[in-house]
């Protein structure tokens, strides 16, 4: 198992901006199939232009947000062109991001944001209030402890003052006592 820590971030190599033609590409194939085929033009457009080796599409990653656009019309009708920013890193893979994102899409991250940043002023305000719960826990278990301790001495106390001051009368008694005990063992 090798540590996500040891492992390095790719370092950037290239990074290049690109107004993609696809129409050419999805007109030659059914109206159903526009939009993969669309993906695929960008994918081939970013293997050629960036120099990938053995021109693997593979190696080519589509963020989300771009993925989302090329899509958005539906899957007959993909946009003919699109804008878009490519960075090439140095394990050879190449990343491609939309350059104009679209409002919807900014106000939806801008309210991501919003939210982790409220759930994490929320965790931190918790975790004091945890500790202090936990410091009260540990001091009532202390206490009701040494409340139990105190109680089994004060017990202890007494069972010696009673076994000392409580003594047989007569000789059968004792021998009656000793058989007893002979038997519990």
């Amino acid at each position: 198992m090798a540590d996500k820590s040891k492992t390095k971030e790719p370092k950037m190599i290239l990074e290049r901006e690109y107004i993609v033609p696809l129409r050419r590409e999805w007109l030659k194939v059914p109206k159903y199939k526009r939009a993969t085929k669309a993906v695929k033009a960008l994918k081939e457009f970013m293997v050629k232009n960036m120099k990938v080796y053995d021109r693997d599409l593979r190696r080519i990653k589509i963020d989300q947000v771009l993925n989302n656009e090329l899509r958005f019309r539906g899957m007959r009708k993909p946009p003919t062109s699109i804008k878009v920013k490519a960075i090439k890193f140095d394990n050879e893979t190449v990343r491609v991001e939309l350059i104009d994102i679209p409002d919807h899409v900014k106000f939806a991250r801008l309210r991501e944001e919003r939210l982790k940043s409220k759930i994490e002023k929320k965790v931190k305000e918790e975790k004091p209030k945890e500790i202090e719960d936990k410091e009260k826990a540990a001091e009532a278990k202390d206490k009701e402890e040494a409340s139990k301790d105190e109680t089994l001495k004060i017990a202890k106390e007494q069972a010696k003052e009673q076994k000392h001051t409580i003594k047989p009368q007569n000789s059968v008694e004792k021998s009656f006592q000793s058989k007893k005990s002979q038997k519990g063992r």
